[in-house]
């Protein structure tokens, strides 16, 4: 330029916006937290009336430590449903829960007696529990500022709590239903114990874990068998010795191939002598054999089921001085489906006290009478059993005790033993202190799952498993679909309902059953409305603490009953029943929850169809003869970069906290948006890099948008009959982006959402539709169609792309409306996503559009081989001839400004055949480029190249500029 020549610069309409490139969410993300509270924008949102009810029903997460990454996850995507779904002109309530009974506090609290010298079982019992409730308390008001803190939306100032005091009152009225329904019973049966924790416990509080068992192969002699058997001994294999005191019988399967087997050779040591004869399945004989030791073996023949059908065995244990006769019973031989010759023996010690399989045996068989109670709840012998009486299994830390070495050494010393080893494999932990668990038999209540309930609710079925089944099938949409197959198959195949634990925290079983009475007697259970509304409205008053209170059992006997005759029970509910009543208190009876007491929506992880999901959908079915919910949809797990499990040992954990003071909360919120949540995800520093890079760019997009609205007001409206084609063609994406969006929404792919609108914003916007327009919104005069337009399309862009992301991006278009709409009362998520016309789209125009694109990409192929090459420094300086073959093509190229379109000074379009040396693209059939410079001088106002610069009134600026500087 000379010195002469005017600046130009402050004649354009270049963009105005404050609106940061740099976003500073970690600083500024907790002021519009502030804001939000202060206008109270989820309870401006409720008084929107007219609207249909969506209810996501908030799953409990346990009150007792910080969030992890699996929590923020869960929290971000019921957010994301919620926000999209008000914004889709729903009224979306979200009330906000915990989980506040149960093992994990009570642990805490017995933690902190145990530094302290203190025994649990010397605090009263009422005391106890107010320290729990102290500790839940503490750790509901954490948890409650950190989920907030990821921008999640909902009643926080009202959660529901299962602790509360109403809460406590419906969970044992739903009870008290199982209770007069006839479902409720008391069973002995083995259950999943954990001798650290002294309770049963649950399936959903079960993980799995590699364990080291002894392995023993024992020889049953037989007392009563076929000719040919009387000498035979038959050969069980456990990974369980400590069971074998509680041996009451062996298993076989009528269809595997079994064969009596002769020693003829050991080495030195054995347990084992030639001639000894035993029974093996064929396929696990020489295995067995060889842990024994024996060199030479002869099968002497079959043995058939027949045959095994009626031997009769001695326990190893019997005769033996000082037992004084406590295992001198016979030992019957039964068939069992689960017996297996892939590994042991072929035959399996059953133990019906200690194993699932071995006590259905039993139960087939209507042998209740012949279970045995010979194992505490320390895992420890009791004092009735000989040799090894005070012996456990596991120690109070989860480590091996005394039991099973002392049952392996007293085999030996019986001659019952002829092998042993160690195995590892996986075995069954408690999910809270980590430690093993055993089977074993004890007094336990049950909810029976196929037995009729007696509530007249029948439309889905007469028992809890058949109005389950039907629900699953009939009533609930699943997503994804595989959710349907794993719940079905869960309670297709699960045994009746565990409802009791031995422990102190948590709502207890409010019944009474009568001394003297056996718990298949008549009138065991008492069942009686009064006495049951009398406990319920003592619990809304004082909370479940009343059923401990000094003569509570008179006081809710009332003076109908001798309360010398009954007994009070004290086990408390698992707390997965407490849960899975909340569709009662919280659907059911809050104002702010579901009319019919039904959510549209749970959404939990897929641990959940074996917890949540799963005691939800027998608890309501129990109660209200059907699932609580419409809709279930599952996520899965967060894994590292590597997709390896997380683990604080290994030092890969990802804490939330940590990534909204380094990135902020809407990162995390735009990695849950960007990740398949249908599999496990994966998280860590260089995934969180990318998913800060497409932020990026995005914020890129609102902040040209905002900048070139600047002074945008209605009197520049263009109607879109009246925009260029090109405005219209972003409409038409508009329309199909909108159909979209509220289909993915209503789907809650959030990933596809995301995707589409990421897409969309950064390539269709950004590298096309805003790169073609700058020149236009830059220096055109204030009143041109173009501009004009172009802004229009911009506001409508604007007020779209906002209320779409929204859901995801809550701060940072929070941010962006208020760049552009200030106020104190202002806020996006008081918005709706806006209405759009269905007859913006226009396919005939799109299908034109996409031919003018694929032009314009070879074009500016061409062009980038020029500015490698340095031929030009920018496309303005280049006029190419552009040869198309096709007519219609040309025709279309020619009815728009193409050179602004390709950002060239000027183009010629000719449909001549291309030279040689055109430039081609092989996927673009037809059509060539030949690169020339562009003619004339440069604009110093808009730097176009064009021949009519220097001949206006104003100096060095083209006719298009000159009208505009007036």
């Amino acid at each position: 330029m000379c010195a002469d020549t005017p600046d130009y610069k402050d004649t354009l309409n270049l963009p105005e916006t404050d609106f940061p490139m740099r976003a500073g969410l970690p600083k500024r993300e907790p002021e519009w937290l502030e804001r939000w509270a202060k206008i109270g924008v989820y309870d401006r949102l409720r008084e929107k009336e007219g609207r249909e009810p969506f209810t996501l029903h908030d799953g409990p997460p346990y009150a007792n430590g910080h969030l992890h990454i699996g929590h923020a996850l869960n929290k971000i995507l019921k957010d994301m449903v919620v926000r999209s779904q008000q914004m889709m002109g729903k009224d979306a309530r979200y009330v906000p829960g915990w989980d506040c009974h149960g093992l994990p506090i009570e642990w805490k609290i017995e933690e902190q007696y145990r530094k302290k010298g203190r025994n649990k079982d010397d605090v009263p019992v009422i005391d106890f529990r107010q320290e729990c409730r102290k500790f839940a308390e503490g750790w509901v008001d954490i948890q409650r500022e950190e989920f907030k803190r990821l921008g999640v939306a909902g009643n926080w100032a009202d959660p529901y709590l299962t602790m509360n005091f109403h809460a406590e009152r419906v969970i044992a009225e739903e009870f008290m239903k199982f209770l007069m329904n006839g479902t409720l019973y008391q069973g002995s049966k083995p259950v999943m114990w954990s001798p650290v924790e002294k309770t049963a416990l649950a399936e959903a509080e079960i993980e799995y874990h590699d364990h080291k068992s002894h392995t023993i192969w024992v020889p049953f002699k037989a007392t009563t068998a076929p000719e040919g058997l009387e000498a035979a001994r038959f050969v069980i294999w456990t990974t369980t010795p400590w069971t074998i005191p509680s041996n009451k019988a062996i298993a076989y399967n009528p269809k595997v191939a079994y064969g009596l087997y002769r020693v003829d050779a050991t080495e030195e040591e054995s347990w084992t002598s030639p001639g000894d004869l035993y029974v093996f399945a064929d396929t696990l004989a020489a295995d067995a054999l060889g842990k024994s030791r024996v060199t030479e073996f002869s099968r002497v023949r079959d043995v058939t089921a027949e045959e095994l059908a009626v031997v009769t065995c001695a326990h190893p244990f019997a005769g033996l001085d000082g037992a004084d006769g406590f295992w001198d019973y016979d030992v019957p031989m039964i068939d069992g489906d689960h017996v297996t010759d892939d590994a042991g023996t072929g035959f399996v010690h059953t133990a019906p006290s200690h194993g699932a399989d071995d006590y259905e045996c039993f139960v087939k068989r209507n042998w209740m009478d012949r279970m045995t109670h010979n194992v505490g709840e320390e895992s420890e012998f009791l004092p009735h059993v000989p040799f090894f009486a005070g012996l456990q299994v596991f120690d109070r830390k989860g480590k091996e005790g005394k039991a099973n070495n002392a049952v392996i050494a007293k085999l030996v010393e019986a001659g019952g033993i002829i092998a042993r080893g160690r195995v590892t494999h996986s075995y069954p932990h408690s999910w809270r202190s980590k430690a093993p668990v055993i089977f074993r038999n004890t007094p336990q209540w049950f909810a029976a799952i196929d037995k009729e309930v007696g509530d007249g609710q029948d439309q889905y079925g007469k028992t809890i498993r058949e109005r389950a089944l039907t629900s699953i099938d009939e009533l609930v949409t699943w997503t994804p679909q595989t959710g349907r197959n794993r719940l079905y198959s869960m309670i297709e195949a699960r045994p009746d309902w565990v409802l009791s634990r031995q422990r102190a925290w948590g709502v207890p079983l409010t019944c009474f059953v009568k001394k003297g009475l056996l718990p298949t007697d008549e009138g065991f259970l008492l069942r009686d409305p009064v006495v049951n509304a009398r406990v319920a409205e003592a619990f809304e008053v004082e909370g479940a603490d009343a059923w401990y209170a000094d003569g509570a059992k008179a006081r809710f006997l009332g003076n109908d009953y001798n309360a010398d005759e009954y007994e009070q029970v004290f086990d408390i509910l698992d707390v997965w029943f407490d849960s899975g009543s909340t569709h009662a208190f919280v659907l059911r009876d809050r104002p702010d929850g579901a009319a019919d007491g039904i959510a549209d929506l749970y959404l939990e992880g897929t641990d959940q169809h074996r917890g949540w999901f799963h005691s939800s959908m027998l608890q309501a079915c129990g109660t209200k003869g059907r699932a609580p919910y419409r809709g279930v949809l599952t996520h899965g797990f967060t894994l590292d970069e590597k997709g390896n499990k997380m683990s604080k040992s290994v030092g890969n954990t990802v804490a939330p906290e940590q990534v909204i003071k380094q990135y902020g909360a809407d990162i995390l919120r735009l990695w849950v948006a960007q990740s398949d949540y249908t599999a496990d995800l994966r998280i860590g520093n260089e995934i969180l890099k990318g998913v800060a890079d497409s932020y990026r760019r995005l914020r890129n997009t609102m902040r040209f948008m905002l900048g070139n609205l600047a002074g945008f007001s209605d009197a520049e409206k263009v109607e879109p009959a009246d925009m260029p084609e090109l405005e219209r063609w972003v409409l038409h994406r508009l329309a199909e982006l909108d159909h979209k969006v509220r289909t993915g929404y209503a789907a809650y792919d959030f990933q596809g959402v995301f995707q589409a609108l990421f897409n969309f914003a950064t390539v269709e916007l950004s590298s096309f539709y805003f790169d073609v327009r700058k020149d236009a919104l830059y220096c055109d005069g204030d009143d041109s169609l173009e501009r004009r337009a172009a802004r229009t399309v911009l506001d409508i862009l604007f007020h779209r792309l906002t209320t779409w992301l929204a859901p995801v991006l809550v701060f940072t278009m929070e941010e962006v409306w208020l760049e552009r709409f200030p106020g104190d009362e202002s806020s996006l998520h008081l918005q709706d996503i806006p209405a759009t016309p269905a007859d913006w789209l226009d396919e005939p125009l799109a299908a034109k559009w996409a031919g003018i694109r694929q032009a314009r990409r070879v074009v500016t192929a061409a062009l980038e081989i020029q500015r490698r090459d340095k031929v030009i420094g920018a496309s303005l300086e280049a006029a190419p001839v552009v040869h198309i073959e096709n007519a219609d093509v040309l025709k279309a190229l020619k009815s728009v400004n193409f050179a602004d379109v390709c950002i060239t000074s000027s183009v010629s379009l000719t449909g001549d055949p291309s030279p040689a040396e055109a430039f081609r693209m092989p996927e673009v059939e037809g059509m060539g480029v030949v690169f020339e410079k562009a003619d004339g001088a440069k604009c110093q106002r808009c730097w176009k190249i064009l021949p009519d610069v220097g001949t206006h009134k104003h100096a060095d600026v083209c006719g298009r500029c000159d009208t505009a500087l007036g």
